[in-house]
């Protein structure tokens, strides 16, 4: 095991394109529950019951709220980052496009807003992802923390990582930059 460990810690990080080619490869189909985070493979823990449940709530609102010539609605769909990235967000606000990102993945410039739910990722979804998505330039990325009722706002992205982030809590309102008249309450998206 130690000798296998070493083996991989010293491979190379794997392209989007390799990647790609080891999914099929493997014959991983669409409920394979994996990504890539810096050339790494990185499994995916199975999803819980408060995580569905906030991820279609905010389906239902953001659907509601959000009309498809404004942005569509992408549900843990692959945004490919750059040549090392391609997380699958649960929640991606893009701009609309004739092919619904039938013929390519999505990149950070159709993206108007990103978010993860974090009830066992919170370290992972602020910390890695938050610097890749930064990184390539996601303008906006909310993180909503299930298990202390916040959400975390990162925006002005940079090389370095996002240098503006709110902290919010229930009784606060939010809005997504691309969409400041679009009102949520934080008890309606994490009730």
């Amino acid at each position: 095991m130690a000798v296998e460990r070493l083996e991989l810690e010293s491979r190379p990080p794997l392209t989007v394109d390799e990647f790609e080619a080891l999914a099929e490869s493997e014959g991983w189909d669409e409920d394979t529950r994996v990504e890539l985070l810096d050339g790494e493979l990185v499994w995916m823990s199975p999803i819980n019951d408060p995580h569905i449940g906030c991820v279609s709530r905010l389906t239902r609102l953001f659907s509601r709220r959000y009309p498809e010539q404004l942005a569509l609605l992408s549900i843990q769909n692959p945004i490919r980052v750059g040549d090392y990235d391609e997380p699958q967000p649960d929640v991606a606000l893009l701009k609309p496009r004739a092919d619904d990102y039938g013929t390519a993945k999505a990149t950070p410039a159709d993206v108007l807003l990103l978010v993860e739910v974090a009830d066992r990722t919170l370290r992972t979804d602020l910390g890695r992802k938050a610097r890749i998505y930064a990184g390539a330039g996601v303008q906006e990325y909310w993180v909503m923390d299930l298990n202390n009722a916040t959400v975390y706002v990162h925006r002005t992205p940079s090389a370095g990582g996002y240098t503006a982030r709110l902290v919010l809590a229930a009784g606060d309102l939010i809005s997504a930059q691309f969409a400041p008249l679009v009102h949520f309450t934080l008890t309606e998206l994490l009730a």
